[in-house]
């Protein structure tokens, strides 16, 4: 997977994982973060109420951004914070906001962070840094992806506020971010109707498991479960003595996918039914090149 990443800038990169696997990193780092970490805002652009806070705003400001190269983001927070309440007119209190998101999304605080990113955009929505804040609520839905077996209320909640991302700001390195996270996020919520699916086939409620299979198919054919699930739902029609269904589901198989293990299962399985000689549109499968 090819890394995504603009113009290079001294704020940390940021490692995405999906809880115990691991991912090819793809690092967005702070767009135009020079304005944060390396120079103070303009003084040019301060109004003279603003200029006559400059100093307690500054030194506050610095303080933060030195607390966050430490990683000591919960202090950071608190500095960026007193920011916003003292000096809440002044140019300082824009970036100080964002910069608090940042730092709790960095300590792995998501709920404040979703709460002070909300808060940036809803004051700042034409902000140059308001792409930043939109990508940055979306990964820490991201980051909250469970396990396939579990709870998957963040992962509808990631493709969400990704989504946001590519309609917003479709020609920026944070959609084309967006797009691949989105495709791994749709690929979990694949991966957990497939789990229920299973479930249900164990079970003999084989009604049940083809409409979580079909819901695959239909939904999220563009993941890898779509394979499985096809040999799945051929397998119930099987049991169910629907031989023609499952006849038509394994040839929907073979068409799209010739050469993988799933088809070879669901001919082996129509062969055992003796429905190969019958299922002329199903071909036999490859002997060679399976993977």
């Amino acid at each position: 997977m090819t890394q995504i990443r603009p113009a290079t800038c001294s704020s940390p990169a940021r490692l995405v994982r999906f809880g115990a696997l691991v991912f090819i990193a793809l690092p967005l780092l702070l767009s135009g973060c020079s304005k944060f970490f390396g120079s103070a805002p303009s003084p040019g652009a301060q109004t003279a109420a603003d200029q006559a806070n400059t100093e307690s705003a500054q030194d506050l400001y610095a303080e933060g951004l030195a607390l966050m190269k430490q990683e000591n983001y919960d202090r950071a927070v608190t500095k960026f914070n007193l920011i916003d309440q003292n000096y809440p007119y002044s140019t300082w209190s824009t970036h100080a906001e964002l910069l608090a998101g940042y730092a709790q999304y960095k300590s792995q605080d998501y709920t404040s962070a979703l709460s002070s990113l909300s808060r940036y955009i809803a004051l700042h929505p034409t902000d140059d840094e308001a792409a930043y804040a939109y990508y940055l609520k979306a990964l820490c839905y991201y980051e909250q992806i469970d396990d396939v077996e579990r709870d998957q209320t963040a992962t509808y909640e990631a493709i969400q506020t990704l989504g946001d991302v590519i309609t917003r700001y479709p020609d920026s390195a944070y959609a084309r971010d967006s797009r691949i996270k989105l495709r791994l996020a749709y690929n979990r919520l694949a991966g957990h109707e497939m789990v229920i699916g299973r479930y249900y086939q164990k079970q003999h409620l084989y009604a049940a498991a083809i409409g979580r299979y079909q819901d695959i198919i239909q939904t999220y054919q563009s993941t890898t479960f779509t394979a499985e699930a096809l040999e799945r739902t051929t397998e119930c029609y099987l049991d169910l003595g629907l031989t023609g269904a499952a006849q038509r589901t394994a040839s929907v198989l073979a068409y799209n996918y010739p050469g993988s293990s799933w088809y070879q299962a669901a001919y082996d399985k129509l062969q055992a039914h003796n429905l190969v000689a019958d299922a002329q549109t199903v071909p036999p499968p490859k002997k060679h090149g399976w993977f």
